[in-house]
């Protein structure tokens, strides 16, 4: 089996992981309602997902 010839330096390989930046999450509006909300997934306010009713949504009172 192949060995390092030398020990890669701690500075050398957190740098590698030092380049990793978390995005924002894409938010879009609702067609049916305008509220924000993820894309692709369903609408948290109507319950809507590609102009179908997915999930029944109480209301707030």
């Amino acid at each position: 089996m192949p060995v390092p010839k030398r020990k890669q330096s701690k500075q050398r390989t957190n740098t590698r992981f030092a380049n990793y930046k978390a995005d924002n999450p894409q938010v879009g509006s609702c067609p049916q309602c305008h509220e924000p909300k993820l894309s692709h997934r369903v609408c948290k306010a109507c319950g809507f997902y590609d102009g179908v009713s997915r999930v029944e949504v109480a209301d707030k009172k």
